[in-house]
């Protein structure tokens, strides 16, 4: 070379060394802080794909936290409700207790009766007091504000309901089938006229909750075998009414579960035969199914008829005169009036307002990760049923005290409040179980996914970046020793310059 104001081997030799610092520097730099990515300049696209999956795992974490959450406030609420279901079964068996007349004082009744008392109170205060970070959970605080009950709905339970922010919910409820008694009609003509003077009629009549024999003279008017059988309606499950030339018997409540049988052990001559109801009204004298009292020695027996029902669309689970639908959106529990389960019309039953323990387990805050679940007031005056009674009727002075009460009535109470708090805890514990549970395992799994796709995409691979490391430092070295070299090489001037 025998030029030196441009010495286009050093130029050469310093942009190489320039370079080869950079990869060094950038090898330090992604063995230093464990990330390939460290700005966008090292990979545009794959920075863009790293945060979205950051995102991601920020989400899928705060879901499993909100999971976690969500059972640690069911574990709090099945603790009050667990002494709460033990304190009934202490009432139950002071009533029963009580019930024993002749072998009860009543000091004894009186004790038993201080007691409830007691129990009543604790219930109560266990539904004022069981609390989450202050926010109460067994006193209505998280069950569902509905408005609008219709006349033909006896009672409406909302165990979930799904609601965006603001919105409400319609409760239609279509009866495309009606519910009916088991029924039969015992036609005789009027007061019993036995061929045989001297002999008895007499025939069974069973039920669902069991069966009874009746023997009557002749001459025994009609309403007098209806008193009769009505005596025995809690034992058979059977009421009676008398018509112009019979007797209707009905099974006392509705569905597929009730039935009335009649057999005749004896009809002693009496004319008459036993019909199957062709429709629950009383009076509406058509029948089907006749049957003479003397060939009637084999059971007659009718049963009776769920109510058919579609609720928003779905089609309803149903039993007597109750319907239910149990969806990802709706759970709801509709209880009709009689009026209402016998006639085949469309009834906008409620309308949901608000309310229910709302949950986000998913990753996106939207309606499709909220769950929701409904917990009731559990205080002494909401345990029951509007047919039979509350259990705040039990207390002293009250209807159905043990002291001086109906104590008949106050076990279907208990036996109500027993099976409203044991199905609140087995709902609380399939959400805690299926629900809650499943999801922490699934969100579990999708941040192990998920964090295995971004650190694919951002970290650095140690085996491969010390590789590229020990090559940057080789060529460094090399890149140095030439540049000195390519500066020495000017000098070779001189030589020529004597």
């Amino acid at each position: 070379m025998s030029r030196i104001n441009t010495n286009v081997s050093s130029l050469l030799a310093q942009r190489v060394l320039g370079q080869q610092n950079k990869s060094l520097t950038q090898s330090l730099e992604r063995l230093s802080t464990g990330y390939r990515i460290n700005r966008g300049a090292d990979d545009p696209a794959g920075l863009i794909a790293s945060e979205a999956l950051r995102s991601e795992k920020a989400a899928i974490g705060a879901a499993i936290g909100n999971a976690e959450r969500a059972e640690q406030v069911v574990n709090i609420a099945e603790g009050g409700l667990q002494e709460i279901n033990a304190l009934l079964l202490e009432v139950q068996s002071l009533v029963g207790q009580s019930a024993n007349d002749a072998g009860l004082s009543d000091d004894e009744r009186a004790a038993n009766q201080l007691q409830i008392d007691s129990i009543l109170q604790t219930i109560d205060r266990i539904s004022q007091t069981t609390s989450f970070q202050g926010t109460k959970l067994l006193n209505g605080t998280y069950d569902f504000q509905l408005t609008g009950q219709a006349a033909t709905i006896n009672d409406v339970k909302v165990n979930a309901a799904k609601l965006e922010f603001g919105d409400t919910r319609d409760v239609e409820v279509l009866v495309t089938q009606s519910a009916q008694h088991g029924g039969l009609y015992l036609s005789a003509g009027g007061a019993l006229d036995l061929t045989d003077a001297s002999s008895l009629f007499t025939f069974d009549v069973g039920g669902s909750l069991g069966s009874r024999q009746f023997t009557f003279a002749s001459g025994t008017a009609l309403a007098d075998i209806t008193d009769a059988i009505n005596t025995f309606t809690d034992v058979t499950g059977v009421s009676a009414a008398t018509s112009a030339t019979g007797i209707v018997l009905k099974s006392t409540a509705f569905g597929s579960n009730e039935f009335v049988t009649v057999t005749v052990a004896d009809d002693a001559g009496q004319a008459g035969a036993v019909h199957v109801l062709s429709s629950n009204d009383e009076n509406v004298a058509a029948t089907a199914g006749s049957t003479a009292f003397a060939s009637a020695n084999t059971p007659i027996r009718d049963d009776g008829q769920d109510i058919g029902a579609v609720i928003n669309g779905v089609q309803a689970t149903t039993d007597g005169k109750t319907a239910r639908i149990n969806t990802d959106f709706l759970d709801v529990e509709l209880e009709l009036t009689d009026a209402g389960a016998t006639a085949l019309a469309s009834i906008s039953a409620v309308t949901i307002q608000d309310g229910g323990a709302k949950f986000n387990l998913g990753p996106n805050v939207d309606i499709l990760n909220q769950v929701s679940i409904g917990i009731g007031n559990v205080a002494a005056r909401h345990l029951g049923t509007q047919t039979n009674g509350f259990l705040n009727t039990l207390a002293s002075g009250k209807t159905n005290n043990v002291k001086n009460g109906d104590l008949g009535a106050a076990q279907k109470i208990v036996n109500d409040a027993i099976s409203q708090v044991s199905s609140l805890r087995g709902r609380l514990g399939a959400f805690q179980k299926n629900t809650v549970g499943a999801t922490i395992r699934s969100l579990g799994v999708a941040l192990e996914n998920t964090s295995a796709a971004e650190s694919a995409i951002r970290d650095t691979d140690f085996a491969e970046e010390t590789a590229e490391l020990t090559r940057s430092q080789i060529l460094v070295n090399a890149a140095t020793n030439v540049l000195g070299i390519a500066n020495q090489q000017p000098q070779s001037v001189l030589a020529l310059l004597g």
